[in-house]
């Protein structure tokens, strides 16, 4: 199933998820070298991570959604994309909660419930990521219809499934040989 929300060719809502990810996975790492060394500033650095993160992956969500609402009914895609999706709501709110903790805490000391909080959020992060691999790499979703080892560049104009020996930079990675 194609995705229908693309930015030059490209499904909008696997480049969004990078960024939430990686901010928030961050965050917890920042969390464990704060408990580790005892050096405040690692709270602010996850304090303004977590932030940035749930930001992120709101917009995401938004993307996501647009395209889970194309997953035809009654397909194990459309169940394992609402568990996705919904357990990656329940990051943000995991996370969520774990940054306003925080807010209101001098030097952003998040207390042993802010901790536990982005720790089960990126552990949850874990599992609805595998279910989102789960639904590209075995279910196709969001994989163009003609996706193959030879298609063209997606800014060529052609289908994927079009011959690539016609595409000007057939053979070549970034116009070189």
């Amino acid at each position: 199933m194609e995705s229908k929300v693309k930015l030059f060719g490209h499904p909008i809502h696997p480049m969004l998820i990078v960024l939430p990810l990686g901010l928030l996975s961050a965050a917890v790492v920042f969390d464990v070298v704060r408990l580790l060394t005892g050096e405040e500033a690692f709270r602010t650095v996850a304090f303004w991570n977590i932030a940035a993160g749930v930001v992120g992956g709101l917009a995401a969500a938004i993307f996501g959604a647009l395209d889970w609402a194309h997953i035809p009914s009654d397909t194990r895609a459309k169940r394992i994309g609402l568990l996705h999706g919904g357990g990656n709501v329940v990051v943000v709110a995991l996370f969520s909660v774990s940054w306003l903790l925080r807010a209101g805490q001098e030097g952003y000391e998040p207390g042993a419930l802010g901790y536990a909080l982005s720790f089960g959020g990126l552990a949850l992060a874990a599992v609805t990521g595998w279910l989102g691999g789960e639904l590209v790499d075995r279910l196709g979703v969001g994989v163009d219809a003609g996706a193959n080892v030879n298609a063209p560049s997606s800014l060529s104009g052609l289908p994927a499934d079009a011959d690539a020996s016609s595409s000007p930079a057939a053979g070549t990675v970034a116009g070189r040989s």
